[in-house]
């Protein structure tokens, strides 16, 4: 062989080395490079559009382009170079606007399924290809121009939550776009009574916060079928940063789902009322096939002992918020979603599953765009983690979160029992022995000397440095509605005596410290019809039937009531656990089911010197001794009159069974 020849052997031999896939190898998670630009997904321009995907141990990766987000239409597809910290990037020339576009990656030998972009911003049908958007376009008329409702402080806020789908489905909603995010936009709509309905209820009814429940892209709902029955709470995330198509006027095109979503919270701000999005970053709604997996595999969940996915979520996996691109993933998705829709503010779903260090991170970075973005979680888990317990953001362990508020289930157990025991009942349904939980929940959950925490059902503590660190409800999506609970766990009930039960428990909620929480529909005793867990079960399940107002509006009209007095009188809002321990005195009744405390000089400011709150959890009438007045009576158990109902010298006053009175004097 003469020596040209072994040259040109040896040049195909090297060609053909490192033609072959190279993958770079970690021994752990731990290793892969963190990228912390602010690039990843598509960056659109009308001159180019450059992508970005991380995924550090892929050996090839490719982009597809679509002309529709569904069926076919493959326009091309490229193979994306590898970059710094793990990425891969790839420019389209030419204005690539409204095309469609998914990724790949080669693996282990083995190309995994196209997937959508994880930071994608708009999607077509059912999420399966990430869109090209012009985002500017989709903004609604004067949307960089207005202002977000004022809000002093977080004590000062009411949250209802609700389904975007259940406010309007309803024949009796009066509503004309129903189960879409522009039907909860749509004003003077009114039920066959001629009662308001939809927005303009629960702008009436004098909440501060609309709590939506998941509204991101989720994978249940078929979008290309929604002339048929279908339902989902949607706690099945598929594109965390889009809004879900079922509830567009049209899923096809990825820019409608977002202008409407936008128009929906222009709308809601105009009218007073603040959005919070009920977010799940904890699980995702598929494990190995899902948009995570198939783009890195397995780095974004924790992991069992056996390798396979832990499950702390109780729905097949769960999220690794401390590894450092899954952190980086939900802070800068949140502060999209702020940015980008102008939320005012978020529930994380199971938040007990993710790690104290994120959390707090996401709080710095929300409250460094605006410092009135709220914060709060479910703190606790569905199942066991292998991270520990000292880093879980429990409810427990909220003296380590920044801003960030649990649910209190102190509360709302010891209100209406167990919600994992149909037949057990609360305070409000005559089960003793639940004293000190009420009591707790009074204080939101804070240190004070009259609570004797060896009592309180869940906590043998205080677990809230400050109140508005406590969400204080009876009642939410999960779980029985608080009428449903009732009518089981008291089968012999009158219908006069749930209606009583009912509205002491919401009264009890609404005049607690800490930052209250409303189911929609309560104020009319929504009812499910027995249905525990709905988030599959049909319209004829969920929705909330209007005419409820109008068989029981005394309820809406009492529940309107004690809002708006929570709302005129900061002594129900105290900002600090010391003030509530200076300013909130409770009075030993020696009656379980009897609580009497006091709101006294002038406490947070109120005008009114000294507040008087009982509560009668009895089936009886009970008689017990009070302060020298004058009192003035402005709530009964049946009206609410702040001007007084009547005047009470009497030391010695008698209440009716399950009812609550407030009284005030000067």
């Amino acid at each position: 062989m003469g020596p040209v020849k072994h040259l040109l052997r040896l040049v195909i031999i090297f060609l053909l080395i490192f033609s072959c896939e190279t993958m770079p190898t970690y021994s752990s998670f731990e290793e892969y490079p963190a990228y912390d630009g602010n690039d990843l997904g598509v960056q659109y321009q009308p001159g180019q559009s450059a992508f970005r995907l991380w995924s550090p141990a892929a050996s090839e990766v490719r982009l597809h382009l679509y002309s529709q987000g569904h069926g076919d239409h493959l326009i091309d597809t490229y193979s994306m170079s590898p970059d710094i910290a793990g990425t891969w990037v790839y420019q389209l020339k030419g204005d690539q606007k409204n095309k469609y576009y998914t990724f790949q990656v080669k693996q282990d030998g083995i190309w995994r399924q196209e997937k959508p972009d994880p930071y994608a911003k708009a999607v077509g049908v059912n999420g399966h290809r990430a869109m090209i958007v012009d985002l500017e376009a989709t903004d609604p008329e004067g949307w960089s121009e207005y202002q977000r409702p004022p809000l002093a402080s977080y004590n000062d806020i009411i949250l209802y939550e609700l389904q975007v789908r259940d406010v309007s489905i309803h024949k009796s909603s009066g509503i004309a776009n129903k189960g879409k995010f522009i039907g909860l936009a749509e004003s003077g709509t009114k039920n066959p009574a001629g009662l308001s309905t939809g927005l303009d209820h629960i702008k009436d009814l004098g909440v501060t916060h609309v709590h939506l429940l998941p509204a991101f892209d989720h994978r249940s709902i078929d979008e290309s079928r929604l002339d048929e029955p279908q339902y989902n709470w949607g706690y099945d995330p598929l594109n965390y940063n889009v809004p879900e198509g079922s509830f567009a006027t049209d899923p096809f095109d990825g820019n409608v789902r977002i202008r409407e979503f936008k128009q929906m919270v222009k709308t809601l701000h105009e009218n007073g009322l603040r959005v919070i999005l009920d977010v799940v970053y904890n699980h995702t709604g598929q494990s190995e096939e899902s948009n995570f997996n198939q783009l890195v595999p397995s780095y974004y969940y924790r992991q069992n002992a056996e390798g396979g996915f832990s499950d702390a979520s109780a729905c097949g996996n769960e999220t690794a918020s401390e590894r450092a691109m899954m952190r980086k993933f939900m802070i800068e998705s949140v502060k999209y979603w702020v940015e980008e829709y102008h939320l005012d503010g978020f529930r994380f779903d199971l938040m007990g599953i993710h790690d104290i260090e994120t959390m707090n991170l996401i709080s710095q970075e929300l409250r460094a765009i605006d410092p009135t973005i709220f914060i709060y979680g479910e703190g606790w888990t569905a199942g066991s983690s292998p991270l520990p317990a000292e880093s879980q953001a429990l409810k427990a362990n909220t003296p380590k979160l920044q801003e960030v508020a649990a649910f209190s289930d102190d509360l709302r157990d010891g209100l209406k029992g167990s919600v994992f025991a149909h037949e057990d009942r609360g305070f409000v349904s005559q089960k003793t022995g639940l004293k000190e939980s009420i009591k707790f929940g009074v204080v939101a959950s804070t240190q004070h000397p009259q609570v004797d925490y060896e009592a309180v059902n869940y906590s043998r503590a205080p677990w809230s440095p400050k109140p508005s660190q406590t969400i204080s409800y009876v009642s939410c999506h999960d779980n029985h509605t608080l009428f449903d609970k009732l009518s089981i766990s008291m089968p012999d009930a009158t219908p006069e005596q749930l209606i009583k039960m009912h509205k002491l428990a919401e009264t009890i909620v609404l005049t607690s410290q800490g930052v209250p929480f409303v189911h929609a529909g309560m104020e009319m005793l929504r009812t499910k019809g027995g249905v525990e867990n709905s988030f599959e079960s049909p319209d004829e399940v969920n929705q909330i039937d209007w005419n409820r107002k109008t068989q029981y509006k005394e309820v809406f009209d009492y529940y309107q009531g004690i809002i708006n007095l929570r709302k005129n009188h900061p002594a129900f809002r105290m900002p600090t656990a010391e003030m509530i321990r200076q300013k909130l005195e409770f009075t030993d009744t020696e009656d379980d089911n009897l609580i009497l405390y006091r709101l006294k000089d002038h406490a947070n400011g109120d005008t009114w010197e000294e507040i008087l709150v009982v509560l009668n959890g009895n089936n009886l009438n009970k008689t017990m001794s009070i302060p020298k007045g004058p009192w003035q009576l402005v709530s009964d158990g049946n009206r609410v009159d702040e001007q007084g109902i009547r005047e009470i010298n009497s030391t010695i006053l008698t209440i009716p069974a399950m009812t609550a009175f407030i009284l005030y004097k000067n």
